[in-house]
C-alpha cells in the first residue's frame, strides 16, 4: 500500500496554463482595488501590488499584515470575474485526475467559491472532495508556514502522506520543509522541489509510476 493518501494541486497557473489569462485579470482588479482603497494612482497601486507580492506572496498578505483594511471587501473585489470567459472544459485534465488513486483537494490563495468556480469552468469540479481557500487557513496565505500547518490540520493527514502540485517554487519549499513531496509544473527544473514537469498533465504518469514502484517494493 502506498505512504500517500492525498495530492493537493495549486489552482490558479497550475491546474490551467498561464496564457488563459485569467490570473493576469485577479492581478489588474487588485491594482485597482489598491487604487480605490489607498487612493494611489494605478501605477503606484500596481507597483504596491508587486511589493506585497515579493515581500509577502500575496496582496492580503500584506494587507493583512499591516491591518486597517477590509479584506472581506478585497477577497470578493478581485475575485469577481467571470472565469468561463478565461477557461474552457478540459477533457483531458479530467482524465488524469480520474486516474489518481488518492484523496484530491485543492489549496489556493483565493478564496474557496472561487476555487470551485474556476474547476467547474475547466470541467473537473467533480475530481476533487475540497477546496481550501484562504479563509480556511485564517488569511494566511502562501508561502506562510501557518498555511500549510493549517491545511495538514484540516484534512487530519500527516504531511509524509501528501503531495502537493505548484506552478512557484517558492510555495513547495514549506511544504517540503514539513516533508511532502512536492511537484513543480510549467518548469524544466528547480531547487529544493522532488519533480518538476512541463505541465499539469503528466503529474499522472509521474503518480503512476512512482506509486507503481512503491507497490513492487511492498512500500
Amino acid at each position: 500500500m502506498s505512504r500517500f493518501t492525498h495530492i493537493i494541486f495549486d489552482l490558479d497557473n497550475t491546474l490551467y496554463p498561464r496564457s488563459a489569462g485569467l490570473l493576469q485579470e485577479v492581478n489588474r482588479r487588485i491594482s485597482l482595488w489598491l487604487h480605490q482603497e489607498k487612493r494611489l494612482p494605478l501605477e503606484d497601486a500596481d507597483a504596491l501590488r508587486k511589493t506585497y507580492f515579493r515581500r509577502y506572496g500575496t496582496t492580503i498578505g500584506g494587507l493583512v499584515a499591516e491591518g486597517g483594511s477590509d479584506v472581506d471587501a478585497y477577497l470578493s473585489f478581485a475575485h469577481d470575474i467571470p472565469v468561463e470567459r478565461y477557461l474552457q472544459p478540459n477533457p483531458a485534465l479530467a482524465a488524469m485526475l480520474s486516474s489518481i488513486p488518492l484523496h484530491r483537494l485543492v489549496f489556493t490563495n483565493a478564496p474557496a467559491e472561487y476555487g470551485w468556480r474556476v474547476l467547474r469552468s475547466l470541467g473537473v469540479a467533480t475530481q476533487f472532495e475540497l477546496v481550501v481557500g484562504i479563509r480556511e487557513v485564517g488569511l494566511h496565505s502562501k508561502p506562510n508556514p501557518l498555511a500549510y500547518e493549517r491545511l495538514l490540520a484540516l484534512v487530519d493527514a500527516p504531511a509524509r502522506s501528501c503531495i502537493m502540485v505548484e506552478d512557484r517554487a517558492i510555495n513547495l519549499l514549506p511544504a517540503r520543509r514539513l516533508g511532502m513531496t512536492t511537484v513543480l509544473v510549467d518548469a524544466a527544473a528547480a531547487d529544493g522541489v522532488d519533480f518538476a514537469l512541463p505541465d499539469v498533465l503528466a503529474v499522472g504518469p509521474l503518480l503512476a509510476h512512482s506509486l507503481g514502484q512503491e507497490e513492487e517494493r511492498g512500500d
